[in-house]
């Protein structure tokens, strides 16, 4: 009894101290939300044009980057460890900018390229490949939520997600100057255009605002608009500002200078666009779609793929139409000779063809080629303010809210356009250069896939309660110079890849890590370990199975047998995986599908293993767990032994003498020479393994740290 009453009074104090700091606004002296310390913040703060500062040793900087690192090893007293050899700084490279490894015949080149400018011929090289924005597309998928399946558990599929995805590895590949790229994805179909394509990737940009984690069966309309006026306001906030917007929705944010009606004010930007639209299942709402232009060329195109379409569903809808005669005139006759063997066989025969026959003109209606389609939003018809929701409730509202900006940023008033949005004004306040926030959220997020950890940790917190930069002028240093040209993010990437910085060794030592055990002052480069998408591909292109095709929708509709519900007036249309592409299972990862909730599809197992960023949730930086499920699916998945068994082939195809294979696998695999010791021991596995020896040779180098790990 008395632990019980303990267990009650617990709960109540739990439910009590939940209620004070979820619901409780936080509240400053002169009643501003947070506003004690919105003023200090060093994120809310101008951003200032730092110099470059001085050093002692002179010689190891190749440029700006390199000054700043080694001025603060230098006043704590560290060094910068040695460079990493050749080799080393190729596979890292290739992996940061492609996702890939190195092939044998690139680093041959580079071996064979000793003049000063063989690493910025490497960049260029790299930075110039369609591998580039199929890699840094993947990074903004995360921050996205990108899934080939909209929210819920009855996973009905977003049928043109495909568009954008490959608009953000255009993006990329094109070097969109970064503010383009913000203001296309918050208010594209706003924005002027030139040509069609420019208004086609306008529009498909919005998709941005869509492809969440968006539960769409919801009785309460109201609340759903609400959910998803969140979502996107938290996803804007997130992804360029490096602010968690969310928790303002029912009470001031308890650590941020956000107050409820800052959070309102821009949820009213959002209010003002149409996001959802009824589908007539019911309960069922579904994310709007929209027409993309087409040329006169294109167009003509469409029109014959649409006839050529016809003719072969008339075909189809003539047979079924003759079968269901006979269907018919066979029950007939059945009825006056139930015994007769042959018709209940031909019977039987009709039955099935007619079923088969029903689906398949069925798929064919519902996916007839039409007007190229995308994901994306517009204005409502008469765009208004939002009303505050009392505690978040979207049944119990305040006062209307003028559209405006955070006040902890930006206290001026906001002139939208008559009838419009004002997203248009929302994307232009983002990419302000007045605004503290945006430049550098980007160049971190950038910098921490270059060097592993953001000079901002966690690179989604700007705020009160994230970490303080670790090198603050050299943030402010790249945010300002990002800006000046021309919010490149390639000439970003660049001259952080070619820094001295980015070419040390990740070696350890001892008294630099007394020092700094986190490798905060950048000391050496940090290792780790490659992503699930990195780690998939890298398997095909060492065994040279890659298949480089793009495009097209991850979802293979074409195959009758992969779809369901296509009639049905209740539940949504749902995709089923039944079928693959006969390319797919040697395509880059990038171009799978991605599932909202659950586990991945099996031909992208090592999703499920490898830290997948889930996208029921978006994050500008995933988790790395050592578990071991890791260790076992490396060692004992049907996966990795036809990984092993098609690298065998593959060095066979290379050379038939044993020594030239075995230089050849060191390089595809491990992308430097074979040591004389890994030889000799090579060597001694295969005269004592037998014939399996090349398999389990492959299948060991394969799962090897060495390979696993980007250093």
């Amino acid at each position: 009894m008395v632990t019980a009453r303990v267990s009650r009074v617990f709960v109540a104090i739990s439910i009590a101290f939940c209620a004070s700091v979820w619901v409780t606004p936080c509240l400053s002296e002169d009643g501003d939300p947070a506003g004690v310390e919105a003023g200090t913040h060093w994120a809310f703060r101008p951003v200032e044009k730092t110099q470059v500062p001085g050093v002692e040793d002179s010689l190891w900087p190749r440029g700006d980057v390199d000054r700043f690192v080694l001025a603060r090893l230098e006043q704590s007293g560290l060094r910068p460890r040695s460079d990493a050899d050749r080799y080393t700084w190729l596979r890292r490279v290739s992996f940061d900018l492609t996702g890939l490894p190195p092939t044998v015949n690139e680093i041959h080149d580079f071996e064979a390229d000793r003049s000063a400018k063989a690493f910025g011929r490497v960049v260029d090289r790299l930075l110039s490949s369609h591998a580039f924005g199929e890699r840094w597309a993947r990074h903004w998928m995360d921050l996205v939520g990108y899934a080939d399946e909209v929210g819920t558990s009855n996973r009905p599929f977003t049928r043109y997600a495909w568009r954008y995805r490959d608009y953000l590895i255009h993006a990329f590949n094109s070097d969109k100057p970064f503010d383009r790229f913000i203001r296309e994805q918050i208010a594209g179909d706003h924005l002027p255009y030139e040509t069609v394509g420019e208004r086609r990737a306008n529009l498909t940009a919005t998709g941005f605002l869509l492809l969440g984690d968006i539960q769409i069966v919801e009785a309460d309309k109201e609340k759903l608009r609400f959910d998803v006026i969140d979502q996107q306001l938290d996803k804007v906030g997130k992804a360029f500002l490096g602010m968690s917007l969310h928790c303002a929705r029912c009470h001031d944010h308890k650590f941020d200078p956000v107050a409820q009606r800052d959070y309102y004010a821009m949820a009213g930007f959002f209010h003002s666009t149409e996001s959802l639209v009824r589908t007539g299942r019911g309960v069922w709402s579904d994310i709007r779609v929209i027409e993309l232009p087409e040329t006169e060329e294109e167009k003509a195109e469409r029109e014959e793929r649409v006839r050529l379409h016809n003719e072969k569903l008339a075909g189809f809808e003539e047979e079924l139409e003759k079968l269901t005669a006979r269907k018919d005139e066979l029950a007939k006759l059945l009825e006056e000779d139930a015994g007769n063997e042959d018709r209940i066989k031909e019977r039987d025969e009709v039955q099935k063809r007619h079923a088969e026959l029903t689906r398949i003109v069925r798929h064919a209606k519902f996916f007839a080629p039409g007007v190229p389609l995308a994901h994306g939003v517009r204005d409502v018809r008469k765009p208004s303010d939002m009303r505050l929701a009392v505690r978040g409730n979207p049944h119990q509202l305040d006062e209307s809210v003028p559209r405006g900006f955070l006040q902890a940023i930006s206290r001026d008033a906001v002139k939208v356009s008559a009838g419009e949005s004002g997203r248009k004004e929302l994307a232009e306040w983002i990419v302000d250069g007045e605004n503290p926030l945006t430049a550098r959220v980007i160049v971190n997020r950038v910098w921490q896939k270059i060097f592993g950890v953001g000079l901002v940790s966690p690179v989604d917190n700007f705020g009160l309660r994230g970490s303080k930069p670790t090198h603050p002028e050299l943030l402010d240093f790249l945010a300002s110079r990002f800006q000046a040209e021309s919010w490149s993010t390639k000439r970003l990437i660049r001259s952080l890849v070619l820094s001295r910085t980015y070419g040390m060794d990740s070696t350890h030592d001892p008294r630099a890590f007394d020092k700094d055990p986190d490798n905060k002052l950048l000391w050496r480069m940090n290792s780790r370990r490659l992503e699930a998408e990195s780690l998939r591909d890298a398997f095909l292109l060492v065994s040279g199975d890659l298949d480089r095709t793009v495009g097209r929708s991850a979802f293979a509709f074409e195959y009758v047998e992969n779809s369901s519900n296509l009639t049905d007036k209740v539940n949504p249309p749902i995709f089923e995986f039944q079928k693959w592409r006969p390319e797919q299972p040697y395509q880059r990862t990038l171009y799978l599908p991605v599932v909202r909730q659950g586990r991945q599809p099996e031909i992208v197992e090592i999703r499920n293993i490898f830290d997948f960023q889930q996208p029921a949730d978006y994050a500008g930086e995933r988790l790395t767990t050592a578990v071991a499920t890791q260790a076992l699916y490396m060692m004992n998945s049907p996966d990795m032994k036809q990984n092993a068994e098609r690298l065998v082939k593959a060095l066979e195809r290379d050379a038939s003498e044993m020594a030239r294979r075995l230089e050849r696998l060191w390089l595809r695999v491990l992308n430097r020479p074979i040591t004389s010791d890994e030889k000799k021991d090579a060597e001694g596995l295969l005269s004592r393994a037998g014939d399996e020896g090349w398999r389990e040779l492959c299948h060991a180098v394969l799962i090897s740290n060495e390979f696993l790990m980007r250093r």
